[in-house]
């Protein structure tokens, strides 16, 4: 889908697309990492549930201008100025993986403006407590160095990482067939699930590496803000076998906030948020 946008007030661009029911309760989605705004489960689900699903490119991905030196708490400012933009008051917001973070980000800079917040399969801070036990060698890696390494560093890492995937998505996820948790394998075999996935990442590498090693870096580094202190009502939703964000991250998370509510998915990987889809739209709809 076609990218509208609204400019900031720091006068960089923020990419946007719009799906599910124009008429419908408005609902943010921040993708995960890497990703775009063409992530997301079914639209013709967020138009059952009469969702207004509003999905973003963060900065350095598809369409949304790289913002050097931004932080996670920055992105709470560039939802609140696009809220205002599309004229809307309240709203809940979700996030998958690596978009986890900046829900968090906006249920405690927003708490006027957040109804509820869902984190689905989201990545928790790297010193969470056993965060890393039974996560995929790469990631485990990224956390471990990436609160140490120089800026310069940490691009040539994530380029020597995410070369070939991002040169070619399809063949990449083909080569991960066997490896991954059954139940997403399973999922990648769904062609409008792979189809979602597989244009989310083209686009999010369309203007190339650099804002995902930004994000990237962001996740392993402090966030900036206690989790404590949210206290926007906010559901994690995680699956049992997930190898990319395991599940202690989200119990960590769910227990740090005090509103916080974890719904285990037995049995589901990284891509529990396609099955749960309406259910999590619901939930969010009537929180």
């Amino acid at each position: 889908m076609a990218a509208k946008s609204v400019t900031l007030r720091n006068g960089h661009r923020l990419a946007y697309a719009e799906y599910g029911d124009p008429q419908g309760q408005p609902v943010f989605f921040f993708h995960g990492m890497p990703g775009s705004r063409l992530f997301r489960p079914s639209d013709e689900a967020a138009a059952r549930c009469h969702v207004r699903l509003i999905c973003t490119d963060r900065p350095g991905y598809g369409e949304s201008t790289f913002q050097p030196g931004r932080r996670i708490l920055d992105w709470p400012v560039c939802i609140e100025q696009l809220a205002d933009q599309l004229g809307l008051g309240k709203f809940p917001v979700a996030g998958h993986s690596g978009g986890g973070p900046y829900v968090a980000a906006c249920a405690y800079a927003l708490p006027e403006r957040v109804r509820a917040a869902a984190i689905l399969s989201g990545a928790g801070p790297a010193d969470a407590p056993d965060g890393t036990l039974g996560m995929t060698p790469a990631n485990r890696i990224g956390i471990r160095v990436g609160p140490v390494l120089p800026w310069p560093l940490w691009q040539i890492l994530v380029w020597a990482v995410y070369r070939r995937r991002a040169r070619d998505p399809l063949a990449e996820m083909q080569r991960g067939n066997g490896h991954r948790p059954a139940a997403d394998d399973e999922l990648l075999r769904i062609p409008e699930v792979r189809e979602a996935c597989l244009r989310s990442e083209i686009e999010a590498f369309r203007p190339g590496l650099r804002g995902l090693a930004w994000d990237a870096r962001l996740l392993t580094r402090p966030w900036g803000f206690p989790l404590e202190k949210i206290r926007v009502p906010t559901s994690l939703w995680h699956g049992t076998q997930d190898d990319q964000v395991p599940l202690a991250m989200a119990r960590y998370v769910a227990g740090k906030i005090p509103a916080g509510k974890l719904i285990i998915c037995e049995n589901e990987g990284h891509l529990a948020l396609f099955p749960h889809w309406e259910e999590i739209l619901t939930h969010l709809v009537l929180e």
